[in-house]
């Protein structure tokens, strides 16, 4: 009898408290955590989907921060609840939807396609009023035939089970496996098998209900699992080993050390083995010597190559030493095909030394362009040191800033003026001019330098570049020629249409007759015997016009784009930062903007329902600004929160988010904003009118004091 009831004591000690499973599968409900002093059970998802409880504690405290009074009331409060599935009490999750009155245990739940968010307050979601994935509008996107994870077969239809990515949309999986990808990768590597879209696919999966580890991924976990790499190969590979101590055998120094293969270091030989002289460092295997080139030997470099960016003006003496400014910072890793142009920008930004002095920027009133250009030429310059912007307008200045706030209004001031230097042509589609006294002071290498700084720093995408120029530059996309409508409205375009238009011989000759000057600089004055002659005239003019006679400036300007690495990513990648040059950004919208901000909300219940009814008025009010029923765009919005009217080819970081004020009086009660850390912080008042009047008084007082 003593047994049995110790036995069932056992038993119930196994079952979790609230779902009464005795199930310990950490994948599906979670860490099974059992305090043996409280006689508690639970399953850590359990506890975290529970309708009632709330994380009240530290995180040493009862269970990550749930307290076991806490606990033991809310599996009390429970059992009074049915479930919907098994009919059966302890039902302690409910449908976020307040109508809704469904209740299930977690086990349950996910049996019957409820969706648990792990996220903000983690609420969670019946059948009927789950969040559901949209189908892609694009025709471009052909539908699936297998699972991107498992590559089995899979019905292109979304539904619980299947799910895609939010950003490729080509991307289709079982919610299975991506669970078991994301319980792998963790959130530092969870992302798009086929994209390789980390942001964008983390929030949507989350949405939907996976459950994301705050953890690095599994196989870095592991203890020793690249012991392997710190294995040196020590192995004499010569098909005659002429040491009398082995094959494995080396000594320090002399005719019996082995070196390994300079290219692969997994094939080895002995000095004397391998006929290299004794000063010989270098040696290469014959698969590696085969595959350099084809010949059997490694090439030997006696000079190592120079680093990009130097600045090889033939007038300016400041240009015949390689100073540090002229040195780009090189990726250190090579970025796997399909990587996003704002994830590579990131990678090289991650690299720039935030945490060294920084590069002090003086502007006077609206002269960014000028500070700029003063900063580029300094002795001392380096583009890869954080700025400090510090702007001044008589008698008034800012404090210097090296924080994104001042350093990203500078720099959308600044991309701004550049159009204005050396490009020229419509809006959205600039190309390079040609200007002596640019080239002379060689300002073309100071925009590219720039551009690049601004793009890694935190400024905007450009968007201004014309199709023609970003081919000229990164040779994209491949084998596409150029036109004479690339030449932009020139009074050489409209003569070389003429040459292009011409229907006969004697109206060919004619139009060549009247820019016969220009075909006689352009090296393009011939005789023609047919009209077919034309098309190959006009290509070599075309081709004068763009290339060759824009050669110097565009090298130059490249020169530039090599700081900070920039130009040899594009170049390694130019499908991937076409959008970011060349396309002007997406006009912002009210879902854009919402879903920019991450709501923290307040611990307490009650608290955080009133922070809800803000949230509500913060999307009314940006639906207002999107059609215009307010003094206040979205644009304005942005720049008050962050001092961008975009967002930064990088992106934010920190990524911003929404806080909320609680004043005594909310008649005075203000919207604040931190640009440094992009924080809002909204105040909390009780109807939406004062909320309105409150936020279109905060944002235009600010753009009115940036217009003084």
């Amino acid at each position: 009898m003593k047994r049995r009831i110790r036995r069932s004591e056992q038993e119930y000690l196994d079952c979790c408290a609230l779902c009464k499973c005795s199930e310990n599968c950490p994948d599906k409900y979670g860490e099974k955590i059992t305090l043996k002093s409280q006689e508690l059970t639970v399953h850590y998802f359990c506890l975290l989907m529970s309708s009632g409880v709330y994380q009240r504690g530290e995180e040493n405290e009862g269970i990550y921060g749930f307290l076991v009074d806490d606990i033991k009331q809310e599996v009390r409060r429970s059992s009074r609840l049915k479930c919907a599935v098994c009919k059966k009490n302890g039902a302690s999750v409910g449908c976020y939807v307040k109508s809704c009155q469904k209740k299930v245990h977690f086990p349950c739940g996910k049996q019957h396609q409820f969706i648990f968010q792990f996220t903000d307050l983690f609420p969670s979601y019946c059948k009927d009023h789950s969040p559901t994935q949209s189908l892609s509008v694009s025709a471009c996107v052909s539908e699936p035939m297998s699972c991107s994870v498992c590559l089995d077969p899979i019905e292109p239809v979304l539904s619980y089970s299947i799910l895609k990515c939010p950003a490729c949309h080509g991307s289709w999986f079982h919610r299975d496996c991506v669970q078991n990808q994301a319980h792998s990768a963790g959130m530092f590597f969870f992302r798009c098998t086929l994209c390789n879209n980390k942001d964008m696919f983390q929030q949507e999966m989350l949405q939907m209900g996976v459950h994301i580890p705050e953890r690095d991924a599994a196989w870095e976990l592991e203890e020793n699992a690249y012991g392997e790499l710190l294995q040196v190969y020590q192995h004499c590979d010569a098909k005659k080993c002429l040491s009398h101590s082995g094959r494995t055998y080396t000594s320090r120094t002399g005719w019996f050390q082995i070196l390994r293969c300079a290219l692969c270091g997994s094939r080895g030989t002995h000095r004397k083995c391998g006929s290299l002289k004794l000063d010989e460092t270098n040696w290469a295997c014959e698969d590696c010597a085969g595959a350099v080139n084809g010949t059997a030997s490694l090439p030997r470099h006696t000079d190592s190559p120079q680093p990009g960016g130097q600045r090889r003006s033939r007038t300016s003496k400041r240009s015949l030493t390689l100073t540090p400014r002229q040195s780009p910072i090189v990726c250190k890793r090579t970025f796997l095909l399909g990587g996003s142009a704002r994830e590579i920008l990131q990678e090289l930004a991650s690299q720039t030394s935030q945490h060294q002095p920084s590069m002090p920027v003086v502007v006077n009133g609206n002269k960014v362009l000028e500070a700029a250009m003063e900063l580029v030429k300094r002795s001392d310059f380096n583009p890869s040191h954080a700025l400090a912007v510090r702007f001044t307008s008589g008698k008034h200045s800012s404090s210097p800033d090296t924080c994104p706030g001042n350093t990203r209004h500078f720099l959308r001031l600044l991309v701004q003026q550049l159009q204005n230097t050396v490009f020229e042509g419509p809006d959205g589609a600039k190309t390079l001019t040609l200007d002596a006294r640019a080239l002379r002071e060689d300002v073309y290498f100071d925009v590219g330098c720039l551009l690049s700084l601004s793009l890694v720093h935190g400024g905007p995408p450009l968007g201004f570049f014309s199709r023609a120029l970003y081919l000229c530059l990164f040779n994209f996309p491949r084998d596409t020629p150029l036109t004479v409508e690339d030449m932009g409205s020139t009074v050489f375009t409209d003569k070389v249409k003429k040459i292009r238009e011409s229907k006969s011989l004697e109206e060919l000759r004619e139009a060549m007759e009247s820019t016969s000057e220009y075909l006689e600089v352009a090296g393009c004055t011939r005789p023609v015997e047919s009209l077919s002659d034309k098309d190959a005239l006009v290509k070599d003019i075309v081709s004068f016009h763009l290339i060759t006679r824009m050669q110097l400036p565009v090298q130059r300007f490249c020169e530039g784009l090599k700081t900070l690495g920039v130009f040899d990513q594009v170049q390694m990648f130019p499908g991937a930062f076409v959008g970011l040059f060349c396309s002007s950004h997406d006009k912002l919208t009210a879902d854009t903007m919402a879903a920019l901000f991450t709501v923290q909300f307040s611990d307490q219940e009650e608290t955080a329902g009133k922070e809800t009814t803000v949230v509500t008025f913060w999307r009314h009010y940006l639906l207002e600004c999107e059609v215009g029923r307010c003094a206040t765009s979205l644009e304005d919005v942005l720049i008050f929160a962050t001092s961008a009217d975009v967002v930064p080819a990088v992106g934010f970081s920190p990524s911003p988010t929404l806080s909320f004020l609680h004043p005594l009086d909310p008649a005075g009660a203000f919207p604040v904003s931190q640009p440094s850390s992009n924080r809002l912080l909204l105040p909390v008042v009780p109807s939406y009118q004062a909320f309105k009047k409150h936020m279109e008084y905060a944002v235009c007082q600010l753009t009115v004091l940036q217009i003084i």
